[in-house]
């Protein structure tokens, strides 16, 4: 009975943490708009058994593009899709320009052209990967395969693909032959991107290569990930002439494979879980690591989803970033009908609000609170009365003398000024909220 038990427990461990067989296909397209080029691609998907051309796992998967390095076969990443494919992503290697000689421009535009022929696919009802194809794509490449995937990116910008949703490149190379340039195309970019470097990467060395493409990407949310003692090859499996080449060039790798890569699966796979995912939580939590991950050195420039600040202006309250919709609570209470970046509060006590992102995720900001200045309360040695007023109102105050006084509509722009030692006169105004400002404070005031 005890071992029947612990069977149990283990099989729904099993279960808890199931990750999807990988399936594989090989596919060979031919591009007709480049002369007929022919794309032999390998497929690994997410699939009900392992094996070659076995059925697809229910459900629809994102796409990542993977772009290999020089005179690297696609098979020196089996580390690369046997993790994402495992997780329930569709891993495309487009194996051309495996020569000695080879053609960036060319091995970009296979890249492209797969982001668009994979939706295709999965829309084709005789296709082993029918319906089984989400929208959401990333291009990844290594080394001249990252460098490839800048080229990738820079036209499906300017095509405006809906597709791709974030570019990742893995010590990405400059690649420059028939005139283009990675790193002028990088300016071209404005999706999210992610770029890995070693510091220790002798093959393109960080300065020449992965730093000058980061900081060209034109993306309002992009991260540079340093790996301290990390390499050029190490991202992928053993590969006899990447290996060699990185030991000819005496870089300054202090860590194993296998650091590097579980390096780059604990910080890549929250990104690629949110842009492709739309995983609120996995961002935050990239955010978290990349500042405080240790082994690496990270920088971003993310700005999106930040937390809200509450601040005030004239009485009201003012969400300091702006989103598709807002909620407002009082007291940990929702307020009705408080759907817009700013409220005017009724009353004394804590607020905060809610902010609805074009992503649909969602941010709380912290606490504010909030002080209704009121009837014959006196701030600053200044109190007004009547309020609500239908007219006339009384300064009073224990200094003698003229003030300057002005008056404010909700939205702060201002109605009048006037200096007077006693009284001012509301009469001519409309029914509604006004903020009186005496020496720089603010009074809210009722007109009925």
């Amino acid at each position: 009975m005890k071992y029947l038990f612990l069977l149990l427990i283990s099989n729904c461990f099993l279960q808890l943490n199931a990750q999807y067989q990988i399936g594989h296909t090989t596919i060979t397209y031919i591009d007709a708009s480049r002369s007929n080029r022919s794309i032999a691609t390998e497929i690994y998907y997410p699939a009900l058994t392992a094996g070659n051309n076995t059925t697809a796992a229910s459900g629809q998967f994102p796409v990542i593009v993977f772009g290999h390095g020089f005179v690297m076969a696609w098979s020196a990443y089996q580390n690369i899709w046997e993790h994402y494919t495992s997780l329930g992503y569709i891993l495309v290697f487009p194996k051309t320009e495996s020569a000695l000689t080879v053609d960036h421009q060319d091995f970009g535009w296979d890249l492209q052209y797969l982001v668009t022929k994979m939706q295709q696919e999965g829309q084709n009802a005789s296709s082993i990967l029918f319906n089984s194809i989400a929208t959401e794509t990333a291009l990844m490449g290594h080394s001249m395969g990252g460098g490839s995937a800048f080229l990738a990116a820079d036209s499906l910008s300017a095509n405006g693909n809906v597709n791709f949703k974030t570019l990742i490149g893995l010590a990405p190379a400059e690649s420059s032959t028939n005139g283009v340039s990675s790193i002028a195309s990088a300016a071209s970019v404005a999706k999210p991107s992610l770029v890995f470097s070693g510091n220790g990467d002798g093959v393109t060395p960080p300065i020449d290569h992965h730093i000058p493409m980061y900081n060209g990407l034109s993306s309002s949310c992009k991260a540079f990930v340093n790996i301290l003692g990390g390499g050029h090859c190490y991202f992928a499996q053993t590969d006899f002439f990447c290996d060699f080449g990185e030991t000819a060039t005496l870089g300054g790798v202090t860590i194993t494979r296998s650091q590097q890569q579980q390096t780059t699966y604990d910080l890549l796979d929250n990104w690629l879980d949110y842009y492709l995912r739309n995983n609120c939580a996995a961002k935050d939590q990239f955010m978290t690591d990349i500042q405080s991950m240790s082994g690496i050195i990270g920088q971003t420039t993310c700005t999106e989803n930040v937390l809200p600040v509450i601040t005030e202006n004239t009485g009201a309250l003012i969400s300091s970033v702006s989103g598709i919709s807002y909620q407002w609570f009082y007291e940990g209470n929702p307020i009705n009908n408080s759907n817009s970046i700013s409220i005017l509060p009724t009353l004394t006590g804590n607020y905060i609000v809610e902010v609805t992102y074009t992503d649909g995720c969602t941010r709380l900001s912290a606490i504010h609170f909030y002080a209704i200045v009121g009837l014959e309360e006196y701030t600053n040695n200044y109190s007004i009365s009547p309020n609500p007023t239908n007219g006339i109102v009384s300064i009073k105050s224990n200094k003698s003398g003229i003030v300057h006084v002005e008056i404010f509509d909700v939205f702060g722009k201002v109605i009048s000024t006037t200096d007077t030692s006693d009284k001012i006169d509301m009469s001519y105004l409309n029914n509604g909220i006004y903020f009186l400002s005496i020496e720089g404070i603010k009074y809210r005031i009722i007109k009925n």
